[in-house]
């Protein structure tokens, strides 16, 4: 049941981040890290100390971090680049499309304060299109971990994946649920309840309010599916594909845009292989704003009750469908 599921605490995703590469540096030395005048923002104070010859300041110059992380990949190197989500994607999208994607070179490319949840930097630093962006550029593995633990994983895991990879987490402190010291698996969706009735598929910091959400819908008595889509891209099609043929409907949760992020993705694969009601959440062809993070999220209609009056709509259909 969704409601089993339990808090252990809340933290920042970025300082699983943090906790994350210092533990990826431990067992691999060819890890490096770098960042563009950011680290204490990045959680990079643990790896610096432990490691200072392998941190590379590279100042507020982000194509340039993303053109020395490329060229570190040639010596062996296992680069991780880092600062926020808006100048991880928006500002370097033509090194990373040139230098690293086209080229397939092994660079992390690390991105904090991502989505609404940054709160009071607003529209500017809010970037709601990365997802989209990076999950189009060829050979390129989008991450979108859940809480803390989930991050600090990814992130540990993202040393053995060979390639270039995006990984996207953010600033305020979230629910952390998902367990301690995880295993992660790329490409591997997490089932954190089955059900019959609908489907809630979510990344981020969407997962959680989707437990809120599957809470209030088993109240109601529908039974559930929830499931984690930590991984973007490539994504895991098989688990979406069994899951709709199983509910027959389903919401997609994102902090992200509507246009190009995982809704179309779920989209994509119910079209090919079974067409089915759905509903989505994100943002609407609209920029952000300055607030509180959970205040935005409801404005802009990412909160709780948007999710269970989605998966309800969805459910409506369903039957309609169905007569």
């Amino acid at each position: 049941m969704v409601k089993d599921i339990q808090v252990l605490n809340e933290k920042e995703t970025r300082g699983g981040f943090g906790e994350g590469i210092l533990e990826a540096g431990k067992r691999n030395p060819n890890v490096v890290a770098l960042t563009a005048d950011l680290l204490g923002s990045m959680k990079l104070q643990a790896f610096i100390k432990e490691f200072p010859d392998r941190f590379v300041q590279c100042g507020i110059a982000e194509a340039n971090m993303i053109g020395v992380a490329a060229g570190l990949t040639i010596g062996g190197k296992i680069p991780y680049t880092t600062t926020f989500a808006n100048f991880s994607t928006g500002r370097v999208y033509d090194q990373i499309r040139q230098s690293v994607a086209y080229s397939g070179k092994n660079v992390k490319i690390c991105a904090s304060h991502a989505g609404l949840t940054l709160g009071e930097d607003g529209a500017t630093h809010q970037i709601l299109e990365d997802i989209g962006m990076m999950k189009m550029l060829p050979g390129m593995t989008v991450i979108v971990p859940c809480d803390f633990n989930q991050t600090k994983a990814a992130t540990i895991a993202l040393a053995d994946h060979e390639g270039p990879a995006y990984l996207r987490f953010g600033r305020p402190k979230w629910p952390n649920f998902t367990p301690e010291n995880q295993e992660f698996q790329i490409g591997k969706a997490q089932i954190l309840n089955e059900g019959t009735d609908i489907t809630l598929f979510a990344c981020g910091h969407l997962v959680w309010k989707c437990v809120e959400a599957g809470r209030i819908l088993e109240e109601k008595g529908y039974s559930v599916e929830l499931i984690n889509i930590h991984t973007i891209k490539p994504l895991d099609e098989e688990a979406v594909i069994k899951s709709i043929t199983k509910t027959g409907c389903a919401v997609t949760a994102e902090e992200h845009n509507v246009l190009g992020g995982l809704g179309d993705s779920i989209a994509q694969v119910a079209a090919r292989h079974n067409p089915i009601p759905i509903e989505y959440i994100g943002t609407n062809d609209t920029f952000g704003e300055s607030g509180k993070p959970n205040e935005l999220l409801t404005k802009y209609g990412l909160d709780t009750p948007y999710i269970v009056a989605a998966a309800e709509k969805a459910i409506a259909r369903k039957k309609v469908k169905m007569l």
